[in-house]
This record gives C-alpha cells, structure tokens and sequence, in this order.
C-alpha cells in the first residue's frame, strides 16, 4: 500500500514558478513509476510528466515540455514538478499517482494509488 499527499499547490500570476511535491509512504516507492496528472474543470484528467523508478527516464506532455520539470527522491519517498513559466491553461489540480513496475503510462487507469490533489490556479 502506498499512500501519496501532495503539497505545494497555490495561486501565481502568469510567468511564474510553483514547485510540488509528492511525499509517498511504504516502503516500495523507489518500486513504482510516479506520474503528475491534472485535471480542469470540465476535462478529462491528462498526464503531465511521468518518471521511472530510477528517476533516468521522464515523459513529458507537449503542453509542459520545456517549462516542467519532473524529479524523484527515493531516499525521501518524493516525487517533485517543478513548474516555470506557468500560463492560465496550467490551471487545474494536480494529483500524483504511484504504478508498480518500471513501463510508464499515460493512461490515468493503470496508476494504482493517487494522492488527494492540490490546486494550481494560474492568473493572467
């Protein structure tokens, strides 16, 4: 079982910077592939940057590529997205999600543990 909480969320104008974090509990998070996923009000949930166990390979949506950066601590059980150049259309919740093994997804239903969400609002 892995429970993830996920802070760092707030309200920064357009051209700003916000950094989350995703502290996870257990003892298998080095184990798991973490995702950052977000979701706006009346759209789906999508997939922003994913990283493999060893923290060597991230994905990126095209929509951040370039702006977002994805990390992981094993040894502090924290997955981080640090966030620049943020634009009103980052505005959404952000949650992160845990999935056992090192094959990465975009798909939301093969993460197999999920934090409660935080909110990023972006204003112009």
């Amino acid at each position: 079982q892995v429970q993830l909480v996920e802070s760092g969320g707030g309200l920064v104008q357009a051209g700003g910077s916000l950094r989350l974090s995703c502290a996870a509990s257990g003892r298998t998070f080095s184990s798991h592939v973490m995702g950052w996923f977000r979701q706006a009000p009346g759209k789906e949930r999508e997939i922003v940057a994913a990283i493999s166990t060893s923290g060597l390979n991230t994905y990126y949506a095209a929509s951040v590529k370039g702006r977002f950066i994805i990390s992981r601590d094993n040894a502090k059980n924290t997955v981080y997205l640090q966030m620049d150049s943020l634009k009103p259309e980052d505005t959404a919740v952000y949650y992160c999600a845990a999935k056992w093994g090192d094959s990465w997804s975009r798909n939301n239903y093969e993460y197999d543990y999920w934090g409660q969400g935080t909110q990023v609002t972006v204003s112009s």
